[in-house]
């Protein structure tokens, strides 16, 4: 990301010459000339945009970048009777590029300029020349998000095109990005830039703030806004435009994209000699489907990279949860991973046919984001055509208000496991499946599962039990692989006579 001080509009008028005799300068700012804009960038060849960060800054470590502080009586907007505040990251360690942020006032556009005296350097203290010019490696909005009389983070906006938000009593967990593109594809992925942002500025009763973000990338140029309205799950509404580069060939676009850590769960072979049962920002990925199916499928921490794809039409929406809210579950008082939020992408209007596209990559612990989730259209895009679309992002915890959680049963845990005496070559999986209404049925009552059990294993055996420690109903079933080595695709749901109790449970076992 790179700073780019010039007032923006001049570049546009340079590139797509005078407009009606109006001057540049007296444009006023909205996602129309931000739409042009992009446009305009994508007529032109790619040019990476250089560091302004100097090498003192970019061999910082983790630890000593997180000496650099803000100062929090330097945030923007704070000597104003306003709802929110904006703060900004400072440069340096893997952040290694700049991006220039601008108010927006009645159409007006004012860069935010940087300014050393910003930020505390804590033990930082031979850092050599800064430019004065430098940027902000990002920025954050704060907000009297969990109490009136206290200014919280509710989002962030750093590295390529990542960004992440909270609700009330979150802590941050999973991302989301602007767009991915070629994710898990061999010839490796591209990660498109937000080089600028603008931010409007905001009413005094305001309870909502709007950022705008020009994306780049050697793919595909791209126009973003972003309304946040913060609360007990923080929404998003996300509207872009993109426009790819002649000649460019994109062989996965991946659209709404989320970004979590899946390292091991209940599900997992092993708890990697590690003193919590699990360590995850995400246990699954949900997915209402455009028919009204809901389908869950448990993360996993495969040994090679996986990339699966869910066919759909218009889908109504899909998401990475942390179903799981048990402190007991993660034992984490640092981490507190059963209050990281689960993100739900709600499509606006019609997507059409594409896929709901998940990647699992292998990590050996949990400082990477090893899982990806996002729709891939059928259509590609095309040359100085507009893609457009819009979709609503929650941030969200199970049982807040707001909450994404299909109107059935839901499958609360997923086991897997051998039996070291009795069939030692079987593979046993256990589903638990709860609600209220499952709950409230006795032993007595005549359900049944639906298990499908695809090439690559035969069913052995299956038993639906009523737990009577839970209340729920447990699910647990026996398979043995056939040799070949195939991925086997499962499935399994809860009925009563003809009527659909649960989500659909799916899972890809590795023999």
């Amino acid at each position: 990301m790179k700073c780019h001080n010039s007032f923006f509009l001049v570049v546009f008028a340079s590139l797509a010459g005078p407009i009606c005799s109006v001057r540049a300068a007296e444009l006023p700012f909205d996602f129309e000339v931000l739409q042009f804009r992009a446009k305009a960038l994508a007529g032109s060849a790619y040019v990476a945009r250089p560091t302004r960060v100097p090498e003192s800054l970019r061999a910082l470590t983790y630890d000593q970048l997180r000496e650099i502080r803000f100062l929090g009586d330097r945030a923007w907007w704070r000597r104003d009777p306003l709802p929110f505040r904006l703060e900004f990251f400072h440069p340096g360690f893997i952040n290694n590029k700049t991006v220039q942020v601008s108010q927006v006032a009645s159409g007006v556009v004012t860069p935010i300029a940087y300014d050393a005296k910003m930020f505390s350097y804590g033990k930082n203290t031979r850092l050599g020349r800064i430019p004065a010019d430098l940027g902000f490696a990002g920025l954050r909005i704060i907000a009297p998000l969990n109490a009136s009389d206290s200014w919280d983070e509710l989002a962030v906006f750093q590295g390529a095109s990542y960004f992440r938000a909270l609700g009330k009593q979150q802590r941050y967990g999973l991302s989301a990005r602007g767009l991915a593109v070629n994710t898990a594809e061999p010839g490796g992925e591209e990660f498109p830039i937000f080089e600028e942002f603008w931010v409007e500025k905001p009413a005094a009763d305001a309870k909502e703030i709007v950022i705008y973000a020009l994306l780049d990338s050697p793919s595909v140029a791209g126009a973003y806004r972003f309304l946040i309205r913060p609360g007990s799950a923080t929404v998003m509404e996300v509207k872009a435009a993109l426009y790819p580069r002649a000649g460019v060939a994109i062989k996965t676009l991946g659209l709404a994209p989320l970004t979590s850590m899946f390292w091991h769960g209940e599900s997992s072979a092993t708890v990697n000699n590690d003193y919590r049962p699990e360590v995850h920002d995400s246990d699954g990925l949900l997915m209402e489907r455009g028919s009204g199916e809901w389908l869950w499928r448990p993360l996993a921490n495969p040994s090679v990279v996986r990339a699966v794809s869910f066919s759909d039409e218009n889908p109504k929406g899909f998401g990475l949860v942390q179903r799981d809210r048990k402190f007991s579950s993660y034992e984490d008082l640092e981490a507190c991973y059963h209050l990281r939020p689960s993100a739900w992408v709600e499509p606006i209007g019609k997507w059409g046919r594409g896929q709901v596209r998940l990647v699992e990559i292998p990590t050996p612990d949990e400082t990477n984001d090893n899982i990806v989730a996002f729709w891939e259209p059928d259509t590609p895009l095309q040359p100085n055509q507009a893609f457009k679309y819009e979709y609503r992002l929650s941030w969200f915890m199970e049982g807040q208000e707001g909450a994404k959680t299909p109107p059935g049963g839901t499958a609360v845990a997923t086991r897997l496991g051998r039996s070291k005496t009795h069939e030692t070559d079987l593979q046993r999986f256990v589903i638990d499946f709860e609600s209220p209404f499952l709950n409230g049925r006795k032993a007595e009552a005549k359900l049944e599962n639906v298990l499908s059990v695809g090439a690559g294993a035969t069913l052995v055996h299956e038993v639906l039990q009523k737990n009577p420690f839970t209340g729920g109903w447990r699910v647990a079933f026996a398979l043995r692989a056939d040799g070949s080595g195939k991925p086997v695709e499962l499935r399994c749901f809860l009925r009563q006579s003809s009527h659909v109790l649960t989500e659909t449970w799916t899972y890809l076992w590795q023999p």
